[in-house]
């Protein structure tokens, strides 16, 4: 059995925060989720990568360390991972580990969120990077794995892409936490219909969650998604920190999981255009523009949305969102 309780109410919308692991420190990054729930926020998201996108973002603190510091400075605050790759760089049985430990630290409040990540983060082991079908393949068989290992058992497992001998979790949390997947396209979420307790959508796409939803037969499986924002005193400072900040949000899709360094990113994102990237990102200090990007989220089938705030300014951002955005959302 598995509490889904850190997923949250699938019946109305829920208002995240999106912990940008590639822009802040460890220790920024906790006192962001602090912040996040003192100001309002019912649950948080921490991406977890090797790598930034590009090297001006800066950071890339491991995600697990940073997950025990909020564990202990926040009380309510549902935290998952945006998302964990289960594979090259991190072998399932450590995730397994990891995620079992952190649900321990705060009971009820952790999610795994899983993907099969980009090459960015998980081509550092020097293993060849394998083909969209191949991560899948790879992402199904790691879900079996861990929720084994969730169980308390001895496991022992010969896969296509995986080996376990004699593994056992000695500290499991009385019920383990839910699984989310990310899914860009219809194949994924359907996966994700089939294996997980929730999906993590990357664009307001509504045939994603329709694809969700008819793989799991069940509507009421939470469906979260990102939202990029930058908020600030205009709509052009807002529109200059996105483009500094957040040029890789310009980039096609698929560049996205194929890049290896963030140099790569860099050069790819040399020649993107300020209108490339801002028109993926809600800008400016009007609440109208940001209560409409996450509106067409919620049009699109989506319970659960995360506010990344892109820049160094997450604390006026947070006094904003708090002010504007919450009770706004919140009523509908």
């Amino acid at each position: 059995m598995v509490s889904t309780d850190a997923l949250g109410v699938p019946d109305r919308l829920q208002l995240g925060y999106w912990l940008s692991s590639e822009e802040h420190g460890a220790r920024e990054l906790v006192e962001n989720a602090a912040a996040a729930e003192a100001y309002g926020f019912e649950t948080a998201m921490l991406s977890d990568h090797f790598h930034p996108w590009v090297p001006q973002q800066g950071n890339s603190p491991f995600a697990w360390a940073v997950l025990g510091g909020i564990a202990e400075r926040t009380v309510k605050l549902r935290v998952g991972t945006g998302v964990s790759a289960p594979g090259h760089r991190v072998h399932p049985l450590v995730v397994a580990h990891a995620a079992a430990t952190v649900e321990t630290m705060m009971p009820g409040r952790f999610f795994l969120g899983l993907g099969s990540g980009e090459r960015l983060n998980e081509q550092v082991t020097g293993d060849r990077w394998p083909p969209p079908k191949e991560r899948r393949a790879r992402l199904e068989e790691a879900v079996g794995i861990i929720r084994k290992l969730w169980e308390g058992k001895s496991v022992t497992h010969t896969g296509d892409h995986f080996r376990v001998e004699r593994a056992r979790l000695y500290t499991r949390p009385d019920m383990p936490p839910p699984i989310v997947i990310a899914a860009g396209g219809k194949k994924t979420a359907r996966l994700a219909g089939e294996l997980a307790d929730g999906m993590i959508g990357v664009s307001d796409d509504p045939d994603i969650v329709e694809a969700f939803e008819a793989s799991s037969g069940d509507t009421r499986k939470p469906r979260l998604a990102q939202v990029h924002l930058c908020w600030a005193a205009t709509e052009e400072e807002a529109r200059r920190t996105a483009r500094h900040w957040w040029p890789n949000g310009g980039l096609a899709g698929p560049v996205l999981s194929e890049l290896a360094v963030p140099e790569q990113f860099a050069a790819a994102a040399r020649d993107v255009e300020e209108d490339d990237v801002v028109a993926g990102v809600a800008c400016g200090p009007d609440p109208d523009v940001h209560v409409a990007a996450v509106k067409r989220f919620v049009a699109a089938g989506f319970t659960t949305v995360f506010l990344h705030q892109i820049g160094p300014e997450q604390c006026g951002f947070l006094q904003f969102a708090h002010r504007e955005l919450l009770p706004r959302l919140r009523a509908g």
